[in-house]
């Protein structure tokens, strides 16, 4: 995508740009749509909580991200730093664009820049531990389980200089 804005990732298949204030009204849509949140925070939220938290407000410390095809917008990402070199990732999707591969790949291209452009050597995921479907689009991109987390399961991806590269399990081993 040769026109991605400023602060842009730009993946094989999809982009991530940074949310703006621009954005609130189709976050605050998505937000409030009790598919969209269901395992992503669990209920809908005002228009004003999706503005405090998605919008660029709480940057540098949150990195609020829309994904997208080509000029489409799939869902949000977002990613915050958990301590020196590492941190953690959220990625929600809109239904109509689960299951078609967007969100490993939209995963990779995330970690490979937190990898390689924020220097991270670690990152983490915590979905719900009962989420099957995401926690083997974490696996597809690469995410181990570590162990669980409450409610949730803890899986990590280490960069290649921490460890030997590890290769994404085949849909068979899922």
């Amino acid at each position: 995508m040769k026109d991605t804005p400023e602060g842009g990732i730009v993946g094989e298949v999809t982009s991530l740009i940074p949310a703006t204030q621009e954005h609130l009204s189709l976050l605050a849509k998505w937000c409030a749509d009790p598919e969209f949140v269901r395992n992503w925070g669990g209920r809908p939220l005002t228009r004003e909580e999706v503005a405090a938290k998605y919008t660029g407000r709480r940057r540098p410390a949150v990195v609020s991200l829309l994904v997208l095809k080509g000029i489409d917008p799939l869902g949000h990402a977002q990613y915050v730093t958990a301590g020196p070199r590492e941190g953690g990732i959220d990625m929600v999707l809109l239904p109509h664009a689960q299951g078609q591969g967007y969100g490993p790949g939209t995963a990779r291209v995330l970690v490979r820049h937190l990898h390689t452009v924020a220097g991270w050597d670690r990152v983490t995921v915590d979905p719900e531990a009962s989420n099957r479907w995401a926690i083997r689009t974490w696996r597809k991109a690469g995410f181990r389980p570590v162990g669980p987390w409450g409610s949730q399961l803890l899986m990590e991806c280490r960069s290649a200089h921490n460890g030997p590269p590890r290769e994404a399990p085949t849909d068979a081993s899922i």
